[in-house]
Parts: C-alpha cells; structure tokens; sequence
C-alpha cells in the first residue's frame, strides 16, 4: 500500500478500508476463524484471487495481519490477525448493526440469525466473547505450530 498521509482519523481509515475486501477478510479471519488462502477463496462474497493476494499483502504490510508458515510453504502457510487488526472488530460490528436491520431475514441462515440474536442482545458481550475466542484460537494455532 502506498504511504497515505492523512490529516483526518476519517481519511486515515479510510484509505485502508476504503474497499470492501479488507473488512470482509478481517472478518473472515476474527468471526469464521479461516487462516488459509483456499479458506478465503472460498468465502461467499467471491473474490479473485489476485485481489486477495494483493489485499492480504496489504494487510501484512500495515500489520493488521501476520503469516504463520511453520513447513515454510505455500500450503502450510497461515494467517492470523495481530492486535491492530484486532481492533477493526468493533468496525465490522457497526457495518452489521447498521445494515442488519434492512437485511431480509429469510435469506439469513441459522447461524446469521443466532449472530443478529446475540449482538442485538448486548453488543459489548458479543464483542468480547469474538475477542476471547479469537485469541483463544490463535494461542492453539501457535502451540501447534511449536509442537512440531
């Protein structure tokens, strides 16, 4: 990403999240928990493939993520969310309180619908427990990655 420099926290913000990919990736790492490129391929919104190399490049550049490569190959190669990119949960949280209500229910899946239930019920909790479990899920991950 080119050096941006802004003089508005707005503008600052958005020139990383300007595109929709770089918030739907994040997401996809904290909430659905993926860590591999195929996992993201993979993602219902479809993107490209060159588009999400060039996100995730992105996105390591600003240290909003970091590789984790423990057999130093394409395939072993997984991603995880450092505590900058952390901080974009509250973010992805308000782009879904805003729009949840306008969203069809009968196109929302069973666990969309438990995800509208719990945030609408406490918003503060739900943020927390995504936190804990992310957290939770990277500590796994790298004592994995130790074991080996």
């Amino acid at each position: 990403m080119k050096t941006f420099k802004a003089n508005c926290a707005i503008a600052y913000s958005a020139n990383f999240f300007g595109d929709k990919w770089s918030l739907l990736i994040l997401r996809d790492f904290i909430l659905h928990k993926k860590t591999r490129f195929k996992e993201l391929i993979n993602s219902k919104e479809k993107i490209s493939t060159n588009i999400l190399s060039n996100r995730l490049k992105s996105l390591q550049n600003e240290d909003f993520i970091r590789i984790l490569n423990p057999l130093g190959t394409k395939k072993s190669r997984q991603y995880f969310v450092t505590e900058k990119g952390l901080l974009t949960l509250p973010i992805i949280i308000e782009f879904y309180l805003f729009s949840i209500h306008y969203i069809e229910e009968s196109i929302l899946n069973e666990s969309q619908m438990m995800t509208k239930k719990k945030l609408l019920q406490d918003r503060v909790l739900f943020e927390k427990q995504q936190i804990e479990s992310y957290l939770h899920f990277v500590n796994k991950l790298h004592s994995k990655q130790f074991a080996q």
